[in-house]
């Protein structure tokens, strides 16, 4: 492989200012879209300024969903972003934090890899974060890299790596490397105006560091006007035309038709000095008219634990929305919250009018009895249902239990439990410490023919991501068969269940692993696909007490 200086990578650093949750993952796959387009090679990089080691064992509230990459990294969401947008895989190199950081200096200090000197700030640690950059670009040969720097411009947490990018632009050549910076424009009601002294002030905090922004990317939620561009521009030092809107929208997938409209790829391309074509978006723009023009939509209920933030299911929203592109159709959420069907709870007026039924993974006991409320009212409904991780362990103790295993239950929640239909793996038993010791990654899967999955995967052989450390306990493999649950999808030796499906149902499959990880909008996933494809096909069937005794599977 030629090293970094034959190759000449280019790199683009994206940053943030004036307040969080401005999109800068957004941004920085749709500019890893607008790369592609032009037929460059991209690679993708997310700094996260916490001091946790990664995010597998924060809750969902705190971090959002954890990322899983083929190679086991427990990641940030915003690397399911990257994939989406770029369709290409991620990694552990792709994603680090000030744990990380630290951890790694830390053991060579410990090595005595200083030689005795005083590990510092600068250089060891900006030395340690410039090397993440480094060990990407060598590992992926890619043309393009494109980091992304979580936070604030301003935030004490987030200094040492915007220091050590603004040594990388020194070090590797400032004509190599382009600064983005995302800002907030708001709008203020009462003076009827937007107000760009947000914008300016970040940007003076930016190049106070030493980082001059060549790109504004401007949130708003109304159109910049020309003496707004103008405006920013002057007090920013940043050329008018490299001042990109970037207004709100109801569809992400349309930010990078939105930049390339703006010429954000072709302002890019010249200040990294890059020869390319014109670029091809006419694939994504085709997906986009599918989603615009719908040939129907149907209701999906979405059974969590943690519906209070969407963001702890983002991968689940995404793939049901590719899910809909492959069906033609728009799908709606129905968020339940599971503890809300515990108890002597109807289920059926929180399923009111829904094609299907989607119970996603979790952890801890609270709100279980309600997802597994949910798997029974689908099966004994006929309601297309689609188990993921914890949602194939809910099915799996709900067959047994209707079997008349009436203790059935998984010793995560009950250790002492008399029937462990759920069990600990046993790689996993002399496990004590928590972080990045689940079963993590990918993993090959055989599926049996003639099953849901083998249809909707039209092969028998898959790989697929997972994230779990309790299994499905074979020891009851053979009453949950006699009760109607059969397990179609094994690891190779099957040793390992890895799909249960309910046979006599319009379509109920459940999965160990964790497919939507692996949708993107120009490929969903075919379980998802295949599911949308079910549950718009049972939209508005009728559920009289008659016609739901006679879609009841015996048990």
């Amino acid at each position: 492989m030629p090293s970094k200086e034959e190759r000449k990578t280019r790199y683009i650093f994206v940053t943030g200012g004036v307040v969080s949750s401005l999109g800068k993952g957004i941004a920085s796959a749709s500019l890893g879209r607008l790369m592609i387009a032009h037929d460059l090679d991209v690679a993708m990089l997310k700094f996260d300024p916490y001091i946790n080691v990664d995010p597998g064992t924060m809750s969902p509230y705190q971090h959002g969903e954890v990322y899983v990459t083929d190679d086991g990294a427990e990641a940030d969401l915003d690397l399911g972003h990257y994939e989406r947008f770029t369709d290409r895989p991620t990694s552990k190199l792709s994603n680090a934090t000030t744990g990380m950081v630290y951890s790694a200096v830390i053991e060579k200090e410990r090595r005595g890899d200083y030689l005795g000197g005083t590990v510092q700030v600068i250089p060891h640690i900006t030395d340690e974060i410039k090397s993440r950059v480094h060990k990407l670009a060598d590992a992926s040969g890619a043309d393009v890299v494109i980091v992304e720097i979580g936070g604030t411009v301003g935030d004490i947490e987030g200094l040492p790596f915007l220091e050590a990018i603004r040594q990388f632009a020194l070090e590797v050549g400032r004509s190599r490397c382009a600064f983005i910076h995302l800002t907030l424009v708001p709008y203020i009601r009462g003076a009827a105006e937007l107000k760009t002294k947000p914008t300016q002030h970040s940007v003076r905090e930016l190049r106070a560091i030493g980082i001059q922004p060549d790109v504004l990317v401007c949130r708003t939620d109304r159109p910049l006007d020309a003496s707004a561009r103008a405006k920013i521009a002057l007090f920013t030092n940043v050329a008018p035309e490299a001042v990109v809107e970037a207004a709100d929208t109801d569809n992400i997938y349309d930010i990078p038709v939105r930049f390339r409209k703006q010429n954000l790829d072709r302002l890019l391309l010249e200040r990294l000095g890059l020869e390319a074509g014109e670029g091809d978006l006419s694939a994504w723009e085709a997906m986009l008219g599918r989603m615009q023009r719908p040939s129907g939509e149907v209701s999906v209920a979405v059974v969590g634990k943690y519906t209070g933030l969407r963001d702890s299911y983002k991968s689940i929203i995404e793939a049901l929305t590719h899910g809909g592109i492959a069906a033609n159709v728009r799908v709606n959420i129905v968020w339940v919250e599971s503890a809300d069907l515990e108890g002597d709870v109807e289920p059926a007026k929180h399923f009111r009018d829904v094609g299907g039924i989607l119970v996603p993974g979790g952890f801890g006991e609270r709100g279980i009895e309600g997802k597994i409320a949910a798997a029974r009212y689908a099966r004994e409904n006929g309601i297309p249902y689609f188990g993921i991780c914890l949602g194939l362990q809910v099915l799996v103790v709900e067959v047994a239990r209707a079997a008349g295993l009436k203790d059935a239950y998984s010793i995560e929640f009950d250790v002492e439990c008399p029937h462990p239909v759920i069990c600990l793996m046993d790689e996993q038993k002399k496990v004590t410490r928590k972080g990045g010791t689940m079963r993590l990654g990918a993993y090959p899967c055989v599926l049996a023919e003639g099953s849901h999955a083998a249809r909707a995967y039209g092969t028998l052989e898959v790989n697929e991501r997972h994230r779990h450390r309790y299994e499905l306990n074979n020891e009851y493999r053979e009453v949950l068969a006699e009760a109607g649950l059969e397990v179609t999808g094994n690891s190779p030796d099957g040793s390992l269940a890895e799909v249960v499906e309910v046979p006599d149902h319009p379509w109920s499959v459940a999965v160990q692993f964790h497919p939507e990880l692996k949708s993107r909008p120009l490929a969903p996933h075919p379980l998802f696909a295949a599911f949308v494809a079910a549950a718009y096909a049972a939209r508005g069937r009728a559920t009289s007490p008659e016609e739901r005794a006679a879609s009841k599977i015996p048990l």
